[in-house]
Protein backbone atom coordinates (compact mmCIF):
# COMPACT_ATOMS: atom_id res chain seq x y z
CA UNK A 1 0.00 0.00 0.00
CA UNK A 2 0.90 3.29 -1.11
CA UNK A 3 2.07 5.09 2.33
CA UNK A 4 1.54 8.73 0.97
CA UNK A 5 -1.36 10.69 0.66
CA UNK A 6 -0.87 12.09 -2.49
CA UNK A 7 -0.21 8.30 -4.62
CA UNK A 8 3.19 9.25 -5.07
CA UNK A 9 6.11 6.41 -4.50
CA UNK A 10 7.31 6.87 -0.69
CA UNK A 11 10.60 6.67 -1.03
CA UNK A 12 10.45 9.68 -3.53
CA UNK A 13 11.52 10.26 -7.51
CA UNK A 14 14.16 7.38 -8.25
CA UNK A 15 18.10 8.87 -9.00
CA UNK A 16 19.32 8.43 -12.66
CA UNK A 17 21.31 5.92 -12.25
CA UNK A 18 24.63 4.38 -14.69
CA UNK A 19 22.64 1.45 -15.66
CA UNK A 20 19.81 2.74 -16.55
CA UNK A 21 21.52 5.20 -18.49
CA UNK A 22 23.54 2.69 -20.55
CA UNK A 23 20.59 0.56 -21.13
CA UNK A 24 18.58 3.50 -22.74
CA UNK A 25 21.83 4.44 -24.96
CA UNK A 26 21.73 1.00 -26.34
CA UNK A 27 18.19 0.83 -26.67
CA UNK A 28 18.28 4.02 -28.85
CA UNK A 29 21.07 3.27 -30.81
CA UNK A 30 19.40 -0.54 -31.75
CA UNK A 31 16.62 1.80 -32.71
CA UNK A 32 18.43 4.08 -35.00
CA UNK A 33 20.33 0.75 -36.70
CA UNK A 34 16.77 -0.79 -36.92
CA UNK A 35 15.27 2.41 -38.71
CA UNK A 36 18.75 2.14 -41.50
CA UNK A 37 18.47 -0.98 -42.17
CA UNK A 38 14.88 -0.88 -43.14
CA UNK A 39 14.75 1.31 -46.25
CA UNK A 40 18.27 -1.29 -47.29
CA UNK A 41 15.97 -4.63 -46.70
CA UNK A 42 12.89 -2.61 -48.41
CA UNK A 43 14.16 -1.91 -52.00
CA UNK A 44 14.47 -4.52 -54.83
CA UNK A 45 17.58 -6.69 -54.95
CA UNK A 46 20.18 -6.34 -57.68
CA UNK A 47 20.37 -9.01 -60.18
CA UNK A 48 23.50 -10.46 -60.07
CA UNK A 49 25.88 -9.46 -62.73
CA UNK A 50 26.22 -11.60 -65.65
CA UNK A 51 29.71 -13.24 -65.85
CA UNK A 52 32.14 -12.75 -68.33
CA UNK A 53 32.02 -15.24 -71.00
CA UNK A 54 35.00 -18.32 -70.79
CA UNK A 55 36.72 -19.35 -73.99
CA UNK A 56 36.51 -23.75 -73.16
CA UNK A 57 39.96 -25.55 -73.47
CA UNK A 58 40.44 -28.80 -74.62
CA UNK A 59 39.09 -30.92 -71.60
CA UNK A 60 35.87 -28.92 -71.79
CA UNK A 61 36.65 -26.61 -68.71
CA UNK A 62 35.94 -22.88 -68.95
CA UNK A 63 38.99 -20.43 -68.12
CA UNK A 64 38.92 -16.85 -67.78
CA UNK A 65 42.36 -15.21 -69.09
CA UNK A 66 44.20 -18.67 -69.24
CA UNK A 67 47.89 -17.99 -69.19
CA UNK A 68 48.26 -20.45 -72.31
CA UNK A 69 45.58 -22.10 -74.70
CA UNK A 70 45.72 -25.23 -76.79
CA UNK A 71 44.82 -24.61 -80.10
CA UNK A 72 45.43 -27.93 -81.73
CA UNK A 73 43.67 -30.08 -79.31
CA UNK A 74 44.02 -33.17 -81.42
CA UNK A 75 48.29 -33.37 -81.41
CA UNK A 76 49.26 -30.37 -79.52
CA UNK A 77 51.54 -28.77 -82.50
CA UNK A 78 50.09 -24.99 -82.17
CA UNK A 79 49.50 -23.75 -78.43
CA UNK A 80 48.71 -20.18 -77.65
CA UNK A 81 52.23 -19.42 -74.22
CA UNK A 82 52.25 -16.44 -72.52
CA UNK A 83 49.17 -14.62 -72.53
CA UNK A 84 49.03 -11.34 -71.35
CA UNK A 85 45.41 -10.55 -70.65
CA UNK A 86 44.19 -6.82 -71.70
CA UNK A 87 40.68 -6.75 -71.57
CA UNK A 88 38.61 -9.64 -70.86
CA UNK A 89 34.66 -8.25 -71.35
CA UNK A 90 31.43 -9.49 -72.10
CA UNK A 91 32.15 -9.25 -75.77
CA UNK A 92 35.56 -9.46 -76.39
CA UNK A 93 38.89 -10.38 -74.63
CA UNK A 94 42.53 -9.11 -76.08
CA UNK A 95 45.61 -10.61 -75.34
CA UNK A 96 49.00 -10.65 -76.52
CA UNK A 97 51.51 -13.36 -76.46
CA UNK A 98 53.30 -15.86 -78.54
CA UNK A 99 52.16 -18.83 -80.79
CA UNK A 100 54.35 -21.71 -80.93
CA UNK A 101 53.71 -24.10 -83.33
CA UNK A 102 55.72 -27.04 -84.67
CA UNK A 103 57.18 -26.67 -88.04
CA UNK A 104 56.96 -30.37 -88.60
CA UNK A 105 60.07 -30.25 -90.24
CA UNK A 106 60.97 -33.26 -91.40
CA UNK A 107 57.52 -34.71 -90.00
CA UNK A 108 55.88 -33.90 -86.91
CA UNK A 109 57.82 -36.03 -84.13
CA UNK A 110 60.61 -34.62 -85.02
CA UNK A 111 59.78 -30.75 -85.65
CA UNK A 112 60.96 -27.79 -83.58
CA UNK A 113 58.03 -25.19 -82.36
CA UNK A 114 58.73 -22.13 -83.35
CA UNK A 115 57.58 -18.96 -81.85
CA UNK A 116 55.36 -16.50 -83.39
CA UNK A 117 54.37 -12.60 -81.40
CA UNK A 118 51.02 -12.23 -81.84
CA UNK A 119 48.10 -10.46 -80.43
CA UNK A 120 44.68 -12.80 -79.86
CA UNK A 121 41.38 -11.61 -79.90
CA UNK A 122 38.10 -13.82 -78.27
CA UNK A 123 34.91 -12.44 -79.40
CA UNK A 124 31.39 -13.78 -80.43
CA UNK A 125 30.12 -14.79 -77.20
CA UNK A 126 27.44 -17.69 -77.39
CA UNK A 127 25.48 -19.81 -74.83
CA UNK A 128 27.38 -22.77 -73.48
CA UNK A 129 24.85 -25.40 -73.54
CA UNK A 130 24.46 -27.38 -70.33
CA UNK A 131 26.10 -24.88 -68.16
CA UNK A 132 23.15 -22.12 -67.38
CA UNK A 133 23.94 -18.77 -67.63
CA UNK A 134 27.50 -18.86 -68.77
CA UNK A 135 28.70 -17.85 -72.64
CA UNK A 136 31.60 -19.08 -74.27
CA UNK A 137 33.73 -17.07 -76.95
CA UNK A 138 33.37 -19.15 -80.05
CA UNK A 139 35.72 -16.74 -82.26
CA UNK A 140 39.33 -16.39 -82.01
CA UNK A 141 41.50 -13.95 -84.41
CA UNK A 142 44.85 -14.41 -84.31
CA UNK A 143 46.97 -11.32 -85.46
CA UNK A 144 50.94 -12.27 -85.88
CA UNK A 145 52.75 -9.00 -84.81
CA UNK A 146 55.74 -10.06 -87.14
CA UNK A 147 55.65 -13.17 -89.30
CA UNK A 148 53.37 -15.90 -89.73
CA UNK A 149 54.00 -19.47 -89.51
CA UNK A 150 53.60 -20.58 -93.44
CA UNK A 151 51.05 -20.61 -94.78
CA UNK A 152 48.85 -19.19 -91.84
CA UNK A 153 48.19 -15.27 -93.19
CA UNK A 154 49.22 -12.55 -90.77
CA UNK A 155 45.61 -12.07 -89.73
CA UNK A 156 43.23 -14.83 -88.93
CA UNK A 157 40.44 -16.41 -87.78
CA UNK A 158 39.02 -19.14 -86.35
CA UNK A 159 35.87 -20.50 -85.24
CA UNK A 160 36.22 -22.27 -81.74
CA UNK A 161 34.18 -25.20 -81.68
CA UNK A 162 33.27 -27.23 -78.67
CA UNK A 163 30.49 -29.53 -79.19
CA UNK A 164 31.06 -33.25 -79.51
CA UNK A 165 28.66 -34.99 -82.08
CA UNK A 166 25.42 -35.83 -81.46
CA UNK A 167 25.94 -40.28 -81.04
CA UNK A 168 24.19 -42.13 -84.40
CA UNK A 169 21.91 -44.89 -82.78
CA UNK A 170 22.92 -48.09 -84.13
CA UNK A 171 20.18 -50.49 -85.72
Amino acid sequence: MDASKNGRNPRGPQPHTPTRARTGILLSAAAALMAAAIPASASQPTPAPTPDPVVVDCFSKGQVRPDEYLLACGDGNNRLVDLRWNTWGPKTATATGTDMVNDCRPYCAAGRFRPYPVTVTLSDPQPWPDHPNTQRFATIRLLYTDTAPAPIPKDVTYKLVYDTPTPTPTP
